[in-house]
């Protein structure tokens, strides 16, 4: 079954890509009109036409043959970490439903088991049904790249033998755009081409000599070949000229304007019982940090009062495919804590967005630094607390006290805030109806994502026509607001 599937998603995405054969093209990517008539309607193309750049099958479709570990043929590494959890899925059948994975239970249509991993070539298919894709370059305003980057890492983050060969990681690519059709590359130095890599900035930033090469990182971020590009990542530096940051992908998919207003509907009025929530691993550290205080608060307070804490065991991979198991707790509770893990942001973020429950930061590189195009820096007052950290592990602060302050009125005015941002950072399905593709008030997580990549590719390519490169190295960034 596993290998129909992935035979299927190849057949589908060579289609698509047209990296086997020239003759093949997508009845997707149909060329719109360059220019509206004279005296005609307001183009509604203008500033948005993007090119889909056509790449070898190694650079994408190839790479997700590393679905088949055990293969024998020494060259395929799983997408799916081995675990002992009974929610593990096999790792090819997460390529199901073109990366979104297979649906939860038989009767869904909007849930799936998602690896974030695969949200690469996700986007891609999304990328397809763009209104304004045009098949010449020189027409485009922004050039997409189909790379699956994360999934071309695989074998520098997975293989020993590769471990000291992480700085190639990219270097391929940027072969490739040199020397086929240079012109598209030197149009405009790479500053209107953009990809997607479906991982944290910082684990594709590892200096090109570094010595000893860190395990699991690669240096792609750091290749000068690729510094005009915009990387669109789950995470981002704290110095982002270089990529944005967008939402890591929750298990959510909605394919219609009714499934999605009725899953918001029933979140906002499920029955909170439960004051605060915690879902993660919960292993004590060594060291006093805000998510051992959590726990320790958590455990005296459910001793006293069980309502007041509930905690979700998400250790051994508990969680990542199996969304039953934290959503229903979170449609539960009014807070949801975030702390920082192995980095600042976490998917549960998201996760909690989506079911109601108010998020809680301990520090800005939680969130604020990274998705303003999804969730403005201007609102996080609106629809989440942040309580600094410090004063949680160094200080005297209860965090079920400063939550159990805030006034009911006030819970409910940030509960609404909360499911209005749901939609911004939830990718529907692809395929979807009409209603919801073209709704203007339901925008999704790739179209923030693409409307973001052009605003600011529109500025840059205004710096260089105004012949100040160097400017736009200092644009701040826009928040969608």
């Amino acid at each position: 079954m596993a290998a129909r599937l992935l035979l299927t998603l190849l057949l589908c995405s060579v289609v698509i890509t047209g990296a086997s054969s020239r003759k093949k093209k997508t009845s997707l990517a149909v060329a719109v009109p360059v220019a509206p008539p004279p005296d005609g309607p307001p183009d509604p193309c203008a500033g948005r036409r993007i090119h889909i750049r056509r790449l070898p099958a190694s650079f994408n479709t190839q790479l997700l043959l590393y679905c088949g570990s055990g293969s024998g043929s020494g060259t395929a590494f799983p997408l799916a970490d081995p675990g002992d959890s009974k929610w593990s899925v096999p790792a090819c059948a997460s390529l199901a439903n073109h990366g979104l994975g297979p649906r939860t239970h038989n009767g869904t249509r909007s849930w799936y088991r998602t690896d974030a991993r695969l949200l690469e070539p996700f986007f891609h298919r999304r990328l397809l049904e763009h209104q304004c894709l045009v098949s010449r370059p020189a027409q485009a305003d922004a050039v997409f790249l189909p790379y699956y980057a994360a999934l071309d890492a695989l074998p520098y983050v997975l293989h020993p033998d590769l471990l000291n060969s992480s700085a190639l990681h990219g270097v391929p690519l940027a072969r490739f755009l040199a020397h086929h059709q240079p012109r598209v590359l030197a149009r405009r130095h790479g500053h209107d081409h953009f990809f997607l890599l479906a991982g944290t900035a910082w684990d594709y930033s590892q200096p090109h000599d570094a010595d000893p090469r860190l395990y699991g990182t690669t240096s792609l971020l750091r290749l000068p070949d690729l510094a005009n590009f915009t990387v669109l990542t789950l995470e981002s530096r704290a110095w982002p000229w270089q990529e944005h940051a967008i939402p890591h992908p929750t298990s959510f998919h909605p394919s219609s304007l009714p499934r999605l207003r009725s899953w918001i509907a029933r979140a906002r009025r499920s029955r909170r019982t439960a004051l605060m929530l915690y879902a993660g691993g919960v292993s004590r550290p060594s060291r006093p940090n805000i998510r051992g205080a959590i726990l320790a608060e958590c455990a005296n307070r459910t001793t006293s009062s069980p309502d007041v804490c509930t905690v979700v065991d998400c250790s051994a991979a508990a969680c990542g495919l199996n969304p039953v198991a934290y959503m229903r707790p979170m449609l539960k509770a009014n807070f949801c804590l975030q702390p920082p893990g192995d980095s600042p942001s976490r998917r549960s973020t998201f996760d909690a967005i989506v079911a109601g429950c108010i998020p809680v930061f301990f520090e800005h590189a939680a969130a604020r630094a990274h998705y303003g195009w999804h969730l403005p820096r201007g609102r996080y007052d609106q629809f989440s607390v942040t309580i600094p950290k410090e004063s949680v592990v160094m200080g005297d602060v209860r965090i079920a006290d400063v939550l159990a302050a805030v006034p009911e009125d006030k819970v409910a005015r940030m509960r609404e805030r909360v499911l209005e941002m749901a939609p911004r950072v939830v990718y529907r399905r692809h395929g979807s109806a009409a209603e919801l593709r073209d709704s203007t008030s339901y925008r999704d997580a790739v179209d923030l994502a693409v409307e973001g990549v052009l605003r600011r590719i529109r500025r840059r390519v205004s710096a260089l026509e105004d012949a100040q490169p160097d400017a736009i190295y200092e644009l701040e960034e826009d928040d969608d607001d």
